[in-house]
């Protein structure tokens, strides 16, 4: 069903739930006139001290993140991330995708940690919160500097993005590769354009992204792909197909979260799912209550991400098949943690 005439394309959210840590409420849907344009993406320089975080959830395989920005412009419709912009005092809602914050020295700062003698080699995820390729980074190149200062001291790292503009930085990520200091994961919600579109509207396209995972595979670069969230009645039953295409492109493995639709993110997704998609709204909506325990947003560590019930047996029962079938026996390569130590020894790059 065409969404309503108000419906703001181009973007995830179409309202800005308030920010708890304001005294004044934003307005809770914009109202534009007709022919009038949207409000242009704004870019905010932040200073950070640090750069890498200690990732504490125990459902993230991760010990360490990087978040080169705040905010994404991709405007995911369920993204978890949302629920960070208000600590930086804006909406989770549309100005989570308007008002982006931007690490600029973080390549410096990164240098300044890595180079302490405190520091011990692990690796370290970057776009742990969000997407460290969305549009602004192909004129910063954050990113980029990122992973030079990663290569230089010969640190594993690991990636995760929505954007084909990963292969921008192909030359570096060969010279990772090569040393088993990187993996590379690619978010693949779907493979039907149509609902990317609505559901993850300024992302690289769906045909980008497979050509993305072939590229990075085809150059020896350990690729992951990660569907998630899995929304029942949305893109559930494109597991087995999914996992299939990625494995003839060459993934090694294929992972899933379920949907959580915690603090405001529910509100937006809620509003959304009305707008484009009011005649199965409800049922999604039951369908998620019923993978959490009956509500939207399950806050259990160990739950929360694989969900619990019918439904969510039905899903795993299906990832684990799809596995078994197409990419058995594929794993990465194990981390190369010895490299690191020898950046205090300059001489002995001579035979890296």
């Amino acid at each position: 069903m065409k969404p309503p005439n108000k419906y703001l394309k181009g973007r995830g959210a179409q309202i800005n739930t308030p920010n708890p840590y304001e005294k004044h409420e934003y307005e809770a849907r914009p109202h534009l006139e007709e022919n009038q344009e949207q409000v242009p993406t704004q870019f905010i320089e932040v200073h950070p001290k640090t750069i890498i975080n200690k990732v504490k959830s125990p459902d993230i395989p991760a010990e360490y993140s990087l978040n080169p920005y705040q905010g994404c412009e991709h405007g995911c419709i369920y993204c978890y991330a949302r629920n960070t912009h208000p600590y930086w005092g804006y909406s989770a809602g549309l100005e989570f995708e308007q008002k982006i914050l931007l690490k600029k020295e973080a390549p410096q700062v990164l240098r300044k940690q890595l180079s302490s003698k405190k520091w011990k080699a692990a690796p370290i995820m970057i776009a742990g919160n969000t997407d460290c390729y969305q549009p602004i980074e192909k004129k910063l190149e954050i990113t980029r500097h990122i992973l030079q200062i990663c290569w230089e001291f010969r640190h594993p790292v690991s990636l995760i993005t929505k954007n084909s503009l990963v292969l921008r930085d192909l030359d570096i990520l060969q010279k990772l590769a090569e040393k088993r200091l990187l993996r590379v994961a690619i978010s693949i919600t779907t493979l039907n354009e149509e609902l990317r579109q609505k559901m993850e509207p300024r992302t690289a396209s769906i045909k980008q992204r497979l050509h993305t995972v072939e590229t990075l595979a085809n150059n020896n670069i350990p690729v992951f792909v990660m569907m998630a969230p899995i929304i029942p009645s949305l893109n559930d039953h494109e597991i087995i197909p999914l996992v299939k295409k990625v494995a003839e492109l060459g993934a090694y493995g294929v992972g899933y979260t379920m949907v959580r639709l915690n603090g405001d993110v529910g509100t937006i997704f809620k509003d959304w799912i009305e707008q484009v998609y009011p005649n199965k709204a409800s049922k999604v909506l039951k369908q998620i209550a019923d993978t959490d325990g009956g509500s939207i947003e399950d806050k259990r560590f160990g739950t929360r991400m694989r969900g619990k019930g019918h439904i969510a047996d039905i899903i795993h029962q299906q990832f684990k098949v799809a596995k078994q079938k197409f990419l058995k026996g594929r794993q990465a390569p194990p981390y190369d943690l010895e490299l690191f130590g020898k950046k205090k020894n300059p001489q002995l790059r001579l035979f890296d």
